[in-house]
């Protein structure tokens, strides 16, 4: 395959793969760099059994995938793997049926971009990716907020059917998510400000809208029919306690739900619950005036 050189340096999306495999489980980890220098960390889990070769192709299709989901157009893979880069460029043959598979599937994506490049680079380089995908690998539960994490069901190169989901029409985040995508604002002045204040407090990420946090980690951001049904399941599901109602956006937050009236949602689901109401506790103090 062709490899072009990217022309313009402040176009260029970086992404970092590696992946790991041993007796514990399987994992990947990537960090993709946008232009603007802002950098986005997946970490992989795999529940089916990987290679260490296909976990390293895994880390890039999801790499990949996730660069054209955000807008990329042009894109600098960098991975420690020498089979891949080079199977990728045509420079390696590729003689298992499983590996012809990933590559054609590689090339096809890539074919998404303007401009793509694919290179190996010393382990040392990529000292980052590697501790994610061994982090993933043997500690999956003990992963830093800011990492998004993915577990992976089956390889990418199964074949399987897409259900197309239709839209029930414009949100909340509708305007966020037009601005981010293509830069398009409201025709209101002020609906255009708020929108241009708001917007760098949100991310999207494999076509989704997310909310970043300091000290939280990224939320995502649903409807509120979407809410709705997070908070009916929270409070009185198979694991629901009937919480007041600051508990219970507790909870949905620590799901990494995001919705800006969440807190009027959940007082109005526990105003409205007949068990809350009946057995909730007996006020002993007087009402003051």
């Amino acid at each position: 395959m062709a490899v072009k050189e990217i022309s313009e340096e402040g176009r260029k999306w970086i992404l970092y793969t590696d992946g790991a495999s041993n007796r514990e489980g399987s994992g990947a980890g990537l960090i993709l760099t946008i232009p603007e220098g802002e950098e986005v960390m997946y970490a992989l889990r795999f529940n089916f059994h990987t290679s260490n070769n296909e976990v390293e192709y895994e880390a890039l299709l999801f790499g990949l995938q996730l660069a054209k989901q955000m807008g990329a157009e042009a894109v600098a893979a960098l991975t420690d793997s020498r089979l891949a880069a080079n199977q990728v460029n045509g420079i390696f043959e590729t003689r298992d049926k499983r590996m012809e598979r990933y590559v054609k599937i590689v090339r096809q994506l890539t074919k998404s971009f303007k401009e793509f490049t694919i290179k190996q680079i010393p382990r040392s380089e990529n000292r980052r990716a590697d501790a994610l995908s061994k982090l993933v690998s043997t500690c999956f539960d003990h992963l830093s907020k800011k990492v998004l994490v993915k577990v992976l069901k089956e390889r990418s190169i199964e074949e399987h059917h897409i259900n197309t989901l239709t839209t029930v029409g414009p949100t909340w985040m509708t305007p966020l998510i037009d601005y981010l995508q293509q830069g398009i604002l409201p025709d209101s002045h002020d609906e255009a400000r708020k929108i241009c204040i708001k917007a760098p407090s949100y991310a999207l990420i494999c076509g989704e809208l997310y909310r970043k946090g300091f000290t939280t980690p990224w939320l995502k951001c649903v409807d509120k029919a979407k809410l709705k049904k997070v908070l009916q399941e929270a409070h009185a599901g198979q694991a629901g306690a009937h919480e007041g109602a600051r508990a219970l956006i507790g909870k949905v937050l620590r799901m990494r739900i995001y919705l800006p009236t969440a807190h009027q949602g959940a007082t109005e689901l526990t105003r409205a619950c007949k068990e809350c109401q009946v057995f909730s506790p007996v006020q002993a103090n007087p009402s003051t005036s």
